[in-house]
């Protein structure tokens, strides 16, 4: 109830100031018409009011570098500003402060509408006395103008006041009622119920009020009492917060307002220092508000609402993320860290590349909610969901709730970067107990024995007292004589579907569930990608061409699938055959790009599925295309380990690992046309391209036929 009369009291305040900020500028441009009238002609009135319109400039363009002050001080008002307490909620409140909305609206002067008197010769000429009639007239009539103008404006305010004492009023109820609500935190708390410490801590991150305008602040807690772990999602601003303009300025050759752009790298980057910012800043007020020390740790998902351009449908997307210890959180000084490095580089966070887009990335996961036993009794070999395709953050979570089950303290990092720690764990055992770093390899080949020498190292930087590396698949004597006298466990695929099974959860090592195979035949195992090199094609078999889908995925710089549908002479017929990630769709469904993401290990990438037999006949070909974002002067030569890969409905597989070209940032990877050998029937191929454009996307548009403005 809280959280929504503070919402609501948000958009209420939100809409006053739009109101306000909407009714000044009217009134300022009355004021600028009045002005520019009575000027004409008067040359020292004309350079007045030049400099009155340079000195507007001049004050707007304080207003946005005001804001981004704002904005960059988001961390520093949350450390700066008081800790939430629950007595702090009863005391007396302010007095009303009707702001700006207190002072009347300014009259036009009288005075100031007059035409200059005539004298001496002029009095007596009549054609001098109708041009002073004429002036006379027009002066008059742009006073009448702007006293009505200004009335109408004093009675807006004044209704606009009457809004805002009213809406004081209704606050003065609401904060009566979180008063009481307050003791009766609390009180809860005293409990140590899991609901009532998650809502605790809700109602602490959603108390302040100096976030920056136009910033929600809602959050959302798990708690984990035996883990002492909070969990908080927390809804950060999306990139419309971080202005578009730089500056203002006056052109006086044609008396009219310009404004100066911000480079699109500059607000990129600001808008994931501001993320950064939020989620310290959440954490920060989290641990503050723990009067009780009942936070061991807290982990910070900070998503936004965004519209899946597939689907159509409104999501919640985790553009940061980070889990932090206590003690090592309040070691940090955060007044003088840089809000990106710390929470990616000192507390192994995750931020997302390109949170305009929006890019997710892996969220926290609360091991509370890994998945639950299977109905009916313990699991039996050959049942459950297949671990070798099953999602990678789905994984982490089964693994951390198999060793939970088996008496362990467990949460999941699931991110990358996380230095080889997928589920930290910790054995309560005062004598034989300690720190645990499990580390989970979704494999279906044999785990090298470096990855086992780098859970080894992991554990010593961790100070962990055991490192156990669990895999689907299975470990060479190079990596069993490895951990010989080391105090390291190897977990094989069979060894984890038996511990599964004994803890009660699902799990297989691909095929079908036992319980259907009477009911259909075992699933060919998917064939392995036949690889291709520049310049190479491949036939797709009928049953290929239903559907292909098209991945590529990558790690380092960020890059874009861009599809465009050419016809005979190579050209798009319009601009509704280009296909990137602000038109996702094309030839009614039969091309379908989905949206950017991230796996747990790390990769970028997106797909693109295509209906070959749904084309027109006059779509002949299909260019498959990344681009890189030439502002920040970044080519194909940033990309890290890039690939793509063409999936056919049947299951065959084809992949191309395009050349890492400094020279290009935009290429074209491959391309599937059709083909008619001789008098035969007409094919879908593949042929893999890897040659590109060095003015990046525009480049590869025009080359095209795309019209670029």
């Amino acid at each position: 109830m809280l959280a929504e009369a503070q919402r609501q009291q948000h958009r209420r305040e939100e809409a006053r100031r739009r109101a306000d900020a909407a009714a000044q500028r009217q009134y300022e441009r009355a004021r600028r018409d009045a002005e520019r009238a009575a000027a004409q002609g008067q040359k020292e009135a004309l350079r007045s009011y030049r400099l009155g319109r340079e000195a507007d400039a001049a004050r707007r363009t304080a207003e946005v570098e005001q804001r981004v002050a704002e904005l960059r001080g988001t961390l520093t008002a949350g450390l700066r500003g008081p800790a939430f307490r629950p007595a702090e909620l009863a005391a007396p409140a302010p007095a009303f402060d009707p702001g700006a909305l207190g002072l009347p609206v300014p009259m036009p002067d009288q005075g100031r509408y007059t035409a200059p008197p005539l004298t001496g010769p002029q009095a007596r000429d009549p054609h001098a006395r109708r041009q002073w009639d004429e002036q006379a007239a027009h002066a008059r009539a742009a006073f009448e103008r702007d006293w009505y103008a200004a009335q109408a404006a004093e009675q807006q305010r004044l209704a606009r006041l009457a809004d805002h004492r009213a809406e004081f009023e209704h606050w003065l109820g609401e904060r009566r009622q979180a008063a009481e609500h307050g003791r009766q935190l609390a009180e809860r708390l005293a409990t140590g119920h899991a609901d009532a410490v998650a809502g605790y801590f809700e109602t602490a991150l959603g108390w302040r009020r100096d976030w920056p305008e136009g910033f929600p602040h809602a959050a959302e807690a798990h708690w984990d009492a035996g883990a002492g772990h909070l969990t908080i999602e927390w809804a950060l601003p999306d990139f419309s917060v971080v202005p578009a303009v730089a500056r203002h300025r006056y052109v006086k050759t044609d008396d009219r307002d310009a404004e100066v752009a911000r480079p699109l790298t500059e607000r990129r980057a600001l808008h994931r220092e501001i993320l950064a910012q939020c989620v310290l800043r959440v954490l920060t007020e989290a641990f503050r508000a723990d009067e009780r020390g009942l936070l061991r740790s807290v982990a910070v998902n900070g998503v936004v609402q965004a519209v899946d351009p597939a689907t159509g449908r409104e999501e919640s997307r985790c553009l940061a993320t980070v889990a932090a210890e206590r003690d090592a959180f309040l070691a940090l000084d955060l007044e003088r860290v840089s809000a990106v490095d710390c929470l990616v580089e000192a507390l192994h966070g995750r931020l997302s590349a390109r949170p305009d887009r929006p890019e997710a990335v892996p969220a926290h996961r609360p091991s509370g909610r890994a998945p639950a036993a299977a109905p009916g009794g313990p699991a039996r070999a050959g049942e459950g969901p297949d671990l070798f395709t099953m999602d990678p953050i789905a994984f982490e979570e089964l693994i951390a709730e198999l060793f939970r089950r088996r008496g362990l303290h467990t949460r999941t990092t699931a991110r990358s970067g996380d230095e080889g720690v997928d589920v930290l764990a910790e054995d309560p055992d005062p004598i034989t107990g300690g720190q645990i770093v499990i580390q989970a390899k979704r494999y279906r080949h044999t785990v090298p024995p470096t990855a086992v020498r780098d859970l080894d190292a992991t554990m010593q930087r961790q100070g962990a007292n055991r490192g156990i590396l669990v895999t689907t698949s299975g470990f060479g004597p190079g990596s069993r004589r490895w951990v010989e006298g080391r105090p390291l466990t190897l977990v094989d695929g069979p060894m984890l579907v038996a511990l599964l099974h004994e803890q009660g959860l699902p799990g297989r090592l691909g095929g079908p569930p036992e319980r259907d195979t009477a009911a259909a035949p075992a699933a060919a195992p998917a064939a392995a990608a036949t690889g291709l090199t520049p310049g190479q094609n491949a036939v797709l078999p009928p049953a290929a061409a239903a559907a292909l889908t098209a991945r590529f995925s990558h790690t380092g710089a960020a890059a874009d699938l861009t599809l465009l549908l050419l016809g005979e002479d190579g050209l798009v017929r319009g601009d509704d055959d280009f296909v990137f990630y602000h038109q996702p769709g094309a030839a009614d469904g039969a091309v379908a790009l989905s949206p950017a993401e991230e796996t747990a290990d790390g990769r970028r990438g997106e797909s693109a599925v295509l209906r070959l037999a749904d084309l027109p006949a006059r779509v002949r070909r299909i260019a498959l295309s990344v681009t890189m974002d030439v502002d920040q002067q970044l080519s194909c030569a940033h990309l890290r380990d890039a690939e793509l890969l063409l999936t056919g409905a049947d299951g065959t597989a084809w992949a191309f690992r395009p050349p890492a070209d400094p020279a290009v940032s935009a290429m074209l990877v491959a391309e599937v046309y059709r083909h008619r050998p001789g008098n035969g029937a007409e094919v879908w191929k593949i042929r893999a391209v890897g040659q590109g454009w060095a003015d990046g996307l525009a480049g590869l548009a025009r080359a095209h036929g795309v019209d670029v403005a």
